[in-house]
């Protein structure tokens, strides 16, 4: 089980862990050993409450693909289970970042007095830059 908040966790029969080959540098190890893991969530089958899923449906990222499945790859680690353990710590971070309701950013104007005190001491300085130059004769 693993669990997003104290309401809402995924069963684990929903998660689909899977164990490959790890790419790169790692000497004979990696030819031998499956480290890296593999996991799929499909979230339009998952049990997920329905703002869950169609915020996650929505989302413009690379691991969510066409058909509604969030693949995401773990390597990092050497060893099977530290690589399981990031995959899903991953999974609950992306599920969770979904549930956080974003504040709704209103433009704001300066003030008519916030600009003018800019202006004038944008004109301040530039006379103080003005008066560091050669004496005019």
């Amino acid at each position: 089980m693993l669990s997003i908040t104290n309401a809402i966790s995924i069963a684990d029969d929903e998660i689909e862990l899977c164990a490959i080959r790890a790419q790169g540098a790692g000497g004979q190890n990696v030819n031998k050993v499956s480290s890296a893991i593999h996991l799929r969530f499909d979230v339009q089958a998952s049990s997920l409450p329905p703002v869950y899923k169609e915020q996650l449906l929505k989302l413009n990222d690379k691991r969510l693909n066409k058909d509604g499945v969030i693949v995401i790859k773990a390597q990092q680690f050497r060893t099977q289970e530290k690589n399981r353990e990031d995959a899903l710590e991953r999974l609950q971070e992306l599920v969770r970042s979904v549930g956080v309701i974003q504040k709704v950013r209103r433009p704001t104007k300066a003030t008519k007095g916030s600009q003018q005190r800019r202006m004038d001491s944008k004109t301040k300085r530039g006379s103080i830059k003005a008066l560091r130059g050669k004496p005019m004769d």
